[in-house]
């Protein structure tokens, strides 16, 4: 599928089985498969079978600041608590509130898979069709929405905005599961696993919430700790 499915109702916005490419060679090179073995052969097929079924979506729906406080921000009547989100969205009056995952047809596909080593392959193909969704989402709303640099943050990111609050940003774009089919547990994780959630703000300043997080040896960090950020722009003066 060249381009996505693009649905909209009473504001909320459905991009359905964006496109996305598994490369053979990087999957081999990866697990270290030997060439012509009975493993290359069915991995192969898997590729095949997760290209012909994989389904990425994204659901999302365009947000206005109604009010901030000293601590947190309300937006389409719905108060998110963060000094640290209420900070980014100080020069901002309109953001964009999403969920994007690998989808539960992908999801569902990867269940059939029972042995370990390829129930773990499973895992990688659903997180390379999301890392693919996720970029194809970015570069939509640049362009759409002529927002050509931005900044995200996600609850559960950093302490200052925990993971409960994913209820809230869930309420606040609407019926995420009927329309994407992610669900959001009692735990406030999502399902799909392969699934990332959170609100775009347009940014001057370049903001990633690995900045504020000391965790040290973090595989998914994308910016360096910065010990001092906290203080010099986000504590109450």
């Amino acid at each position: 599928m060249d381009k996505p499915t693009i649905t909209s109702k009473d504001g909320l916005f459905l991009l359905s089985g964006i496109p996305f490419h598994l490369e053979m060679e990087k999957i081999v090179e990866k697990f270290r498969i030997p060439d012509k073995s009975d493993e290359f052969s069915f991995l192969k097929d898997m590729l095949q079978e997760a290209e012909k079924t994989g389904v990425p979506k994204a659901v999302y729906r365009t947000g206005y600041i109604d009010s901030r406080s000293e601590d947190g921000v309300v937006i389409n009547g719905i108060e998110f608590k963060s000094r640290v989100l209420r900070v980014n969205l100080q020069d901002s009056e309109r953001v964009f509130m999403y969920v994007v995952s690998c989808g539960q047809e992908l999801e569902k596909w990867s269940k059939s898979y029972t042995d370990p080593f390829f129930s773990y392959i499973t895992d990688y193909i659903k997180e390379s069709v999301l890392h693919s969704a996720i970029n194809f989402f970015f570069d939509y709303i640049k362009e759409i929405y002529n927002v050509p640099k931005f900044s995200k943050m996600a609850p559960g990111s950093l302490k200052d905005w925990p993971i409960e609050q994913q209820r809230k940003l869930f309420d606040a774009i609407g019926d995420v599961e009927g329309t994407a089919g992610v669900v959001l547990t009692d735990s406030f994780l999502m399902v799909p696993s392969k699934s990332v959630s959170g609100i775009i703000f347009p940014t001057e300043v370049t903001f990633e919430s690995c900045m504020l997080c000391p965790r040290e040896k973090c595989p998914s960090r994308r910016a360096p700790y910065n010990s001092s950020l906290y203080n010099s722009r986000y504590r109450n003066t």
